[in-house]
């Protein structure tokens, strides 16, 4: 009864969008990593509520993230979930630094100028998992392959470590993107390979990974190093798929999915699965967790494709426009061309001229591919909502604020504050 009326009341202030299933990219059964069923029905909640929908625009996004703001608080001041684990993230920060010193002074300075006071930003990557690692139910008692019990102090630096680890990851990634996509700009403090040359990013990428997977090692768990490598290899995949595609698979909807999943999403989905797999939680809250990551991480870099045609270069921390001059389709441009056939000409042309890009920007603004994009970020962010709403009931103070921040997380996302 409270969610009808709740629903009723904020029912004037969005705009659903129904369509039908037939215009999503996968069906209603399990299916690859990046996809959603078109209509879910949520297995009893956190929140204590089952809900049957169909797949939404932005609004019903924003309904949703109400509706669990109503149910698990009253009245109270705006969460900030970086707020919740500042301690933690300046702390990873510091032992980042210390992480990437090396004996070699270029390869030395290569790693530290991403990881120096400041330049890491806040860390979206870390902040997510420390959140994930309090949003869990309190794990039962676990014992290493020594037969040594840990305490939950242990598993504390155990989840800082898969966060660590993540960052490092992840930088390295966009170290070796650099490189590939010839960047100048994609880095706060201008792209290393510009400065530097290609080959020193690129060993300097190579030496992050061995030094975040030097600090896995030393967790002595054989199933997190295997889903921290997973990591590794998608984005090998993402980028090779990114670099060698065929006139068909740049018009595809599904194909630019799997990319950006192996791309971006993966990091988030396994690394919080690495974290529920330590705090000795349940297959399916593995799975929550999980799901949680993937579905973040595809609204992130969905959100990441419509900054990228409508942000400045000092927001987004790269150009604008940035995909479109290194002939890189994205969803916006895959939208808009099913409603402008006419754009998969300039797309098969590529994009090695300033008219073609400016006609395929023509045909962009003139089509609804921003806003259909930004309700496809808002559907993923729903999906992550939903393996919140899902995880096992809590009354833990301290849990219930970290799921609340976690869901907070999908809207920052879907505004482009994150």
């Amino acid at each position: 009864m409270y969610g009808r009326t709740t629903l009723r009341i904020l029912s004037s202030r969005a705009t659903f969008h129904y369509r039908s299933v037939e215009r999503f990219y996968c069906a209603a059964r399990p299916g690859p990593h990046y996809c959603r069923g078109p209509a879910m029905t949520c297995p009893k909640s956190v929140l204590g509520c089952r809900e049957t929908y169909f797949w939404h625009s932005h609004g019903f996004h924003d309904f949703r993230y109400q509706a669990y703001e109503d149910r698990t608080s009253v009245i109270e001041e705006p969460l900030d979930p970086f707020s919740l684990v500042s301690d933690e993230l300046s702390a990873i920060a510091k032992r980042l630094r210390l992480m990437v010193v090396a004996e070699v002074p270029k390869l030395a300075l290569a790693t530290e100028c991403f990881f120096r006071m400041g330049a890491q930003g806040k860390s979206f990557r870390a902040a997510v998992l420390l959140l994930m690692s309090k949003a869990l139910p309190m794990p039962l008692p676990q014992m290493t392959a020594d037969g040594v019990f840990i305490c939950l102090k242990e598993l504390d630096a155990r989840h800082k470590c898969i966060a660590e680890t993540a960052e490092m990851i992840y930088v390295a990634g966009r170290l070796h993107d650099n490189v590939l996509d010839d960047a100048e700009t994609n880095c706060v403090m201008g792209s290393l390979n510009s400065v530097m040359g290609n080959k020193l990013s690129v060993l300097a990428g190579d030496f992050l990974l061995s030094r975040a997977f030097v600090a896995l090692a030393n967790l002595k768990n054989t199933e997190v190093i295997s889903l921290l490598a997973i990591v590794v290899e998608h984005l090998v995949s993402g980028e090779t798929m990114q670099m060698t595609t065929s006139l068909e698979q740049r018009r595809s909807m599904e194909y630019y999915l799997q990319k950006t999943f192996y791309k971006t999403a993966s990091l988030f989905a396994n690394s919080c699965k690495a974290i529920a797999f330590l705090a000795g939680q349940t297959a399916e809250v593995e799975l929550l967790a999980y799901n949680y990551g993937r579905n973040l991480g595809m609204a992130y870099q969905l959100i990441d494709d419509v900054l990228d045609f409508t942000g400045s270069s000092s927001s987004l921390g790269k150009g604008s426009l940035s995909d479109i001059n290194k002939n890189i389709v994205t969803a916006p441009i895959l939208f808009a061309m099913e409603e402008y056939p006419q754009l998969r000409e300039v797309v098969d042309r590529g994009f090695g001229n300033r008219s073609d890009v400016e006609l395929a920007l023509d045909y962009l603004h003139k089509s609804r591919g921003l806003d259909r994009t930004r309700e496809l970020a808002a559907e993923y962010a729903d999906e992550a909502v939903k393996a919140i709403e899902a995880l096992p009931q809590s009354d833990d103070e301290d849990v219930i604020k970290s799921r609340r921040a976690l869901v907070n997380l999908t809207g920052r996302v879907i505004t482009g504050t994150k």
